[in-house]
């Protein structure tokens, strides 16, 4: 396996998108008041929320994935529609 197939396109197009897609999670994470200063701290407050919850947090997050679900399968379902397409055959 070359690197090219291993990143999934050419080095400069895959860290364009990444800086791209980092640049959009950042803006939307920010929204939630997430900054780099408080990652972690906000990471360690979701997880004893979790634990503090107890058997509701299995609920709420089940209700979240399923939320999520509902964008993240038709779009991945769309992408892979989309790579298995009809081949160029020459």
């Amino acid at each position: 396996m070359n690197l090219r197939d291993f990143l999934g396109g050419s080095i400069t197009g895959v860290v364009l998108r990444l800086a791209i897609l980092s640049i959009l999670v950042g803006v939307f994470l920010s929204i939630f008041g997430i900054t780099p200063r408080n990652f972690f701290y906000v990471l360690d407050q979701f997880a004893r929320h979790v634990y503090d919850l107890g058997f509701g947090a299995v609920t709420w997050i089940f209700e979240y994935m399923v939320l999520g679900a509902m964008l993240v399968i038709p779009v991945w379902l769309v992408v892979r529609l989309l790579k298995a397409g009809p081949k160029d055959v020459n």
